[in-house]
């Protein structure tokens, strides 16, 4: 009997990292200087100075100056540390003291705590919402906003483009799921698509003679090719034929996770695999692709070799990729967790070995800063620096969870891309169609899925934050946000059109902390935006569009229609003629004498609004 294992199962059954833990020589960093907290709403704000070289900080809690201190998790995911200060604490009393310390964080783990706790008390709500104010400056030179959010995303198995069986709710499976890789393209400007599985059974097999055949992979890559979208290559998981325990296995579709039995036979595959693509759709175009080694070989559930064996697939897999063209692009570790991304480099500086992009996951949290890793190599070694592609990213690692079809994950979204926009390449959200199988196929429309779309392609509120980050038109101005909670529960992001003509304001209210994930009245805001560096005397047509639970949320309107398992035919068409971004017109506006417009909007938490100011 193979034994099938889960993907990021919950609780105790969370699966451990194999391997050798961090890289020799790695060092903790020292503790940020300059700590400080402010009592805010519903919250308590940190702030610290930077330590050069850390990628993120871990910030702990105590009821007591005296300790014991313990690192605050937010209930979200697997890498508690954040990237960079301010942080909100808002698993807090209103009223009660807490003394806080903060770490750096680096591949070794937490350094030493910062010596002078700070004491922070929580205040609880007044008569109304907490305010801030978003200060936007429309006469500064745009500056570019990187599309880190679209250059990737994720998908389940390819081969269920090609599957002519009935699905969940009775569902087409594959015109849905290709349906919903349409709708990601053209509404939120993927480009490319990372998917488990390129060597399962239904893609590849092994002849008798031992040549290798990609029939079933032609069939499902020319069908994703004809939608305008490229696939990120996964070279996983080992065919049962190469394997060297072809009874280890992972998902609901049975991924062998063995290591090879004979390692040529590996280097075989990857190559002829390389060979067959750029013979069936050109080596230029084969040439822009990305080839990713494997997929989280940090947790034994996907991996049953070591840390050291892992080196060893992924010199093996890119030594033949590159045999072939030395164009293409080929990097891991796509680790769980941020783990295993400088060990990865320090192999393949030891051993002249190349990589193209380091690739990692988390969830719950925005992704860490491991920039100083990749300058790092590039000096040392005077090779290219890396790319840096988070090729799996979410609110949460857990299947089933219903913060995934919640309101409280949009502004989440929003707050990682904005993290990520300097320190990232990609940052791929996992994943775009509730058609998702590891665990098992969906039991109900909203079962906690990790889609961006349902089963049936509704668009649930994260949707519609990438989609608000996609319509944003021109180049990025600053917008600072100041006030009760500023960018740390409230964030902005603000562009202009190259002629003036457009303006937009983004503005969001989130936190971490997933024990709100059904809203916190003491973190509801009042924004006051303010735009100036506009024409004096020039009128602006005004639209603003909602995020929140009485706006834009598909799940709510199912809660209104009953809920239940799956819809019937009249709640389909109720649903989907309620699957719309909810957008309204405001009062038309005129810049003052200083060429100033101020508005002012209610902000929930959680909540997005984004401003549309078109020059009339």
């Amino acid at each position: 009997m193979p034994h099938t294992h889960g993907d990021r199962p919950d609780g105790d059954l969370r699966p451990g990292p194999t391997g050798d833990g961090p890289p020799p020589g790695t060092t903790a960093l020292p503790a940020p200087r300059g700590l400080r907290s402010e009592d805010g709403t519903g919250h308590v704000l940190l702030d610290w100075e930077p330590v050069e070289g850390a990628l993120g900080y871990l910030v702990h809690r105590s009821h007591s100056a005296d300790g014991p201190f313990v690192p605050l998790d937010h209930r979200g995911g697997d890498v508690l540390a954040v990237p960079h200060p301010p942080y909100a604490d808002t698993q807090v009393e209103a009223g009660h003291g807490y003394w806080y310390t903060v770490a750096s964080w680096s591949d070794a783990g937490p350094g030493q705590l910062a010596p002078a706790a700070v004491r922070g008390c929580a205040r609880a709500r007044g008569i109304g919402p907490g305010e801030v104010t978003v200060s936007v400056d429309a006469a500064a030179a745009p500056s570019e906003l990187p599309g880190v959010w679209n250059r990737m995303i994720g998908a389940e198995h390819f081969s269920l483009l090609v599957g002519d069986e009935a699905g969940p709710g009775g569902a087409d499976i594959a015109a849905e799921y290709a349906e919903a890789l349409g709708i990601v393209r053209d509404e939120i400007g993927v480009r490319t698509v990372r998917a488990h599985g390129t060597f399962l059974p239904e893609n590849v097999s092994v002849r008798d003679d031992g040549s290798f055949d990609f029939t079933g992979l032609d069939e499902v890559y020319d069908r994703l090719l004809a939608t305008g979208l490229k696939p990120v290559v996964e070279l996983s998981f080992m065919p049962g034929e190469l394997a060297a325990d072809p009874q280890a296995t992972v998902f609901h579709y049975r991924g062998v996770i063995s290591v090879p039995a004979d390692w040529d036979r590996w280097g075989d595959l990857c190559r002829e695999l390389t060979l067959h693509l750029r013979e069936r759709y050109g080596a230029d175009e084969v040439a822009g692709w990305e080839f990713e080694v494997w997929n989280e070989a940090n947790l034994d559930v996907f991996w049953t070799g070591t840390q050291a064996d892992y080196h060893r697939l992924y010199e093996v897999a890119v030594r033949a990729v590159k045999g072939v063209d030395a164009r293409i692009r080929v990097g891991g570790p796509g680790s769980a967790a941020a783990q295993w991304v400088d060990a990865l480099l320090e192999f393949c500086r030891e051993h002249e070995v190349p990589v193209d992009f380091v690739s990692t996951h988390t969830y719950g949290n925005a992704p860490l800063d491991f920039r100083p890793r990749t300058r790092s190599f590039a000096q040392v070694t005077s090779r290219p620096e890396p790319e840096i592609l988070w090729t799996e990213w979410g609110v949460t690692p857990t299947h089933f969870h219903r913060v995934n079809d919640s309101v409280f994950a949009a502004p989440f979204v929003l707050r990682g891309m904005k993290s990520a926009l300097a320190s990232t390449d990609a940052l791929a959200h996992w994943v775009a169609s509730d058609h998702f199988e590891e665990q098992g196929r969906p039991p109900k429309l909203f079962h906690g899925g990790f889609g961006l779309l349902t089963v049936g392609n509704l668009r649930k509120p994260r949707f519609w934050a990438l989609f608000l980050l996609s319509r944003l038109a021109g180049g990025r101005v600053p917008a600072h946000v100041t006030g009760d909670g500023a960018e740390a529960l409230v964030e902005a992001l603000a562009t202009r059109a190259e002629d003036a003509s457009v303006l937009d304001v983004l503005v969001w209210n989130g936190t971490l902390d997933q024990t709100k994930t059904d809203g916190s009245a003491a973190l509801d805001r009042t924004a006051v935006v303010r735009v100036t560096g506009l024409a004096a005397g020039a009128s602006y047509d005004v639209s603003m569009c909602r995020v929140d639970e009485a706006h834009s949320s598909i799940r709510s309107v199912w809660n209104d229609l009953g809920g239940g398992d799956w819809p019937d035919e009249q709640q389909w068409a109720k649903l989907r003629a309620a699957d719309r971004l909810s957008e309204r017109s405001l009062p038309r506006m005129t810049a003052d004498a200083d060429g100033t417009v101020t508005l002012t909007v209610e902000l929930p938490m959680p909540g997005i609004r984004a401003l549309r100011l078109t020059r009339s």
